[in-house]
């Protein structure tokens, strides 16, 4: 949302609380393969809740991203989560596009709870409120992002060694992945959950326009800690045992309970979700729920999903229509790369200057 200078395609850069991820997108033919993948992990609590406490580890992780000679581009297109961005629809009466343009400080006032003077601010019209049944009033989606939180990421960026270019937020840049890959479907309310390690950011789509989009604060860290807590395992060692992976003296089984009892507090979280998104919108439908990120594989939570809102659920493939060759590559796990590269992609089809 927020281009900082004009360019060509830039590396797409995923900065999470566990790890970075970075691709670079190539054209090829009608379409596009991936040119370059690296990941690494950030040292715990780094990133803490979107925000960069340790600007030098997370800096460092960017850098030995980097390292793989694959990637051409110096150019970078990072994203935001968390509470210092803000994402609401506001209804506004019908005015042209330069009047928006002109007023939409003065409108951003009154639902944005910083100082206006702190925050960055983009807007898109979701409704001109031009057709026959106009009230006289248009949709406008507001989004605004504390400035300090976008120099703390670009800042790592340059550190690094890399140009910022392009600062996105997680929902969208999900959602231009979904796109690309499945298409716009005028008629479905498409739900995308991408669970992350300390967050889940969820975008509900009708079509092109995202109706309503939220973050939540718990992700697979609260899962290894509940582990971690019942067991009194260690960290690494917790996660692991999350993970489904056999570890001396700890059975599978033990950890199911707790796991659990974490997705019952997801799902609370996405039903209030839900009803937050039901209470402004025309339809309360809900047609597919679309997940992504490493934490989306924890057990039970795709089931669970399924039987809590009654919709259908699929694991989100953000290289459906994209050339993704594992081996040339050098990746050796591609299943994991599938499972966390949605943000990731969304933001290598980005270029500054985008809206």
């Amino acid at each position: 949302m927020f281009g900082l200078n004009k360019s060509k395609a830039a590396v797409g850069l995923d900065i999470g609380s566990s790890a970075v991820k970075a691709i670079e997108l190539r054209a090829s033919g009608k379409g596009f393969k991936v040119a370059a993948f690296a990941t690494q992990p950030v040292p715990p609590d780094s990133i803490v809740d979107g925000a960069i406490i340790d600007g030098s580890a997370v800096a460092e992780a960017i850098r030995r991203v980097f390292e793989n000679k694959a990637f051409k581009s110096k150019e970078v297109a990072a994203s935001l989560s968390g509470n210092a961005v803000i994402v609401k629809k506001i209804t506004l009466p019908v005015m042209t596009e330069t009047e928006l343009a002109e007023s939409i400080y003065w409108e951003a006032e009154q639902y944005v709870p910083f100082d206006i003077q702190d925050v960055s601010l983009d807007y898109q019209t979701l409704d001109p409120g031009t057709g026959a049944d106009s009230k006289g009033t248009m949709d406008v989606l507001l989004v605004a992002a504390k400035k300090e939180k976008i120099a703390d990421y670009t800042g790592v960026i340059s550190q690094a060694g890399r140009i910022p270019v392009v600062v996105d937020v997680d929902a969208f840049a999900l959602q231009n992945a979904y796109e690309l890959n499945y298409g716009l479907e005028r008629d479905s309310v498409v739900v995308l959950l991408n669970a992350g390690a300390s967050a889940m950011n969820i975008n509900i789509l009708s079509g092109e326009y995202s109706l309503f989009t939220r973050d939540i604060s718990i992700g697979g860290n609260a899962y290894t800690e509940a582990v971690q807590k019942e067991l009194g395992l260690p960290f690494d060692t917790a996660e692991q045992v999350k993970k489904g992976e056999s570890v001396e003296g700890v059975n599978f089984e033990d950890v199911k309970p707790a796991l659990h009892a974490i997705t019952e507090n997801v799902l609370l979280e996405i039903e209030k979700t839900f009803d937050f998104y039901k209470a402004t919108a025309s339809s309360d439908r809900i047609d597919r729920i679309v997940v992504s990120g490493g934490s989306s594989r924890i057990d039970g939570l795709i089931r669970s999903l399924e039987d809590r809102f009654g919709s259908p659920v699929e694991p989100f493939d953000p290289f459906r229509k994209i050339a993704f060759d594992p081996g040339k590559l050098g990746i050796t796990d591609p299943d994991a790369v599938v499972q966390t590269a949605a943000v990731a992609v969304g933001l290598a089809l980005r270029k500054a200057g985008d809206r």
